[in-house]
C-alpha cells in the first residue's frame, strides 16, 4: 500500500483550517469535558466529606481517561461527516487520496485536539481538586493508548455505517461511545453490574482499563493480564471496523451509491 505523508498532511491541514474558522466547535471541544470534570469533581468532593476519599481520585481519573475514548471517537466521525455535509466526499475519493491516508489524517488531527483538551483538563483537575493524572505512574501511557485504540475502532465503525447506510446512520457518530459507556465500568466496578451485563462488559476493552486504574489508585500494581486482554480486544475490533469500512466502500462504489453523498 502506497501511503503518502504529504497527502496525510494535507488532510490534517484542511482540518486545521476548518477548526480555525469554526470558533463554536473549538468552544464545544473545551466546554463539555470541562463541565463533566467540574460536575464529577464536585460529586467526588461530596463523597470525600462522607469518608470516601478514594472516590475523589477514582472519579477524576475516570473522567480524564474517558476523554481518550469519547472525544477521539466523536472527532473522527465528525471529520468524516463534515465532508459528507459539504458534499465533498466524492471529490476526495476520486483524487489520489487513499482511504488509509484519509483515516490517518483525521486520526492525527483528532489526536492533537484530544491531547490539548485533556492536558487542559488535567491542569484543571490538579488546580481545583489536587488530583494529578501522573498519580497513575507508568500505567498511564498504556491506558491512554488502549483507550485511543478503542475510540478509533468505534470511529471507523461509525464511518462504515454512514458509508453503508447513508445519512440516516449519522446518529451513530455521536452515540457509539456513550452506548458502550455503561459496559465500560468507567465510574463503577464491573462487579456492581448484573450478571448478564458483566458478561457484556468483558467484551469492552475499556472495562479492563478502568478496573485496573481503580486498582492502581488503591495501591496495587498494574495487571498485565488486564492490559493484554484490552489490547487483544482492541486489535480485534480495529481489524473488524476496518474490514467493515472497506467492504462498505467497495459496495458503495460498485453500486454507484457513493454518488448519493454528492446530492
Amino acid at each position: 500500500m502506497n501511503v503518502s505523508l504529504s497527502r496525510i498532511g494535507a488532510v490534517m491541514l484542511r482540518d486545521f483550517y476548518s477548526l480555525r474558522h469554526n470558533p463554536p466547535y473549538l468552544v464545544e471541544i473545551l466546554f463539555w469535558p470541562t463541565l463533566e470534570l467540574v460536575t464529577w469533581g464536585c460529586v467526588s468532593l461530596f463523597l470525600a466529606t462522607r469518608n470516601f476519599p478514594a472516590a475523589v481520585a477514582g472519579l477524576l481519573g475516570a473522567v480524564l481517561l474517558w476523554q481518550m475514548t469519547s472525544r477521539p471517537q466523536g472527532d473522527l466521525a465528525r471529520c468524516f461527516l463534515e465532508d459528507v455535509w459539504a458534499r465533498n466526499l466524492v471529490n476526495l475519493y476520486v483524487s489520489p487520496l487513499s482511504t488509509a491516508e484519509h483515516l490517518a489524517g483525521m486520526v492525527l488531527c483528532g489526536l492533537a485536539r484530544v491531547m490539548a483538551s485533556t492536558a487542559m483538563l488535567a491542569l484543571l483537575a490538579w488546580a481545583l481538586y489536587g488530583f494529578g493524572v501522573f498519580t497513575l505512574g507508568p500505567a498511564l501511557l498504556p491506558y491512554v493508548v488502549t483507550l485511543l485504540a478503542m475510540a478509533w475502532a468505534l470511529g471507523v465503525f461509525a464511518i462504515g455505517l454512514v458509508v453503508r447506510f447513508g445519512g440516516s446512520a449519522q446518529a451513530f457518530a455521536w452515540l457509539l461511545a456513550f452506548a458502550v459507556q455503561p459496559f465500560a465500568a468507567v465510574f463503577y466496578p464491573v462487579s456492581v453490574l448484573p450478571g448478564a451485563v458483566q458478561a457484556m462488559a468483558q467484551a469492552v476493552p475499556a472495562s479492563y482499563i478502568f478496573e485496573d486504574m481503580r486498582a492502581v489508585l488503591a495501591g496495587t500494581q498494574p495487571s498485565g493480564g488486564r492490559l493484554a486482554m484490552a489490547v487483544l480486544l482492541d486489535l480485534v475490533y480495529l481489524g473488524a471496523a476496518m474490514a467493515f469500512l472497506y467492504r462498505g466502500l467497495r459496495h458503495a462504489r460498485a453500486s454507484g451509491r457513493l454518488s448519493r453523498f454528492y446530492q
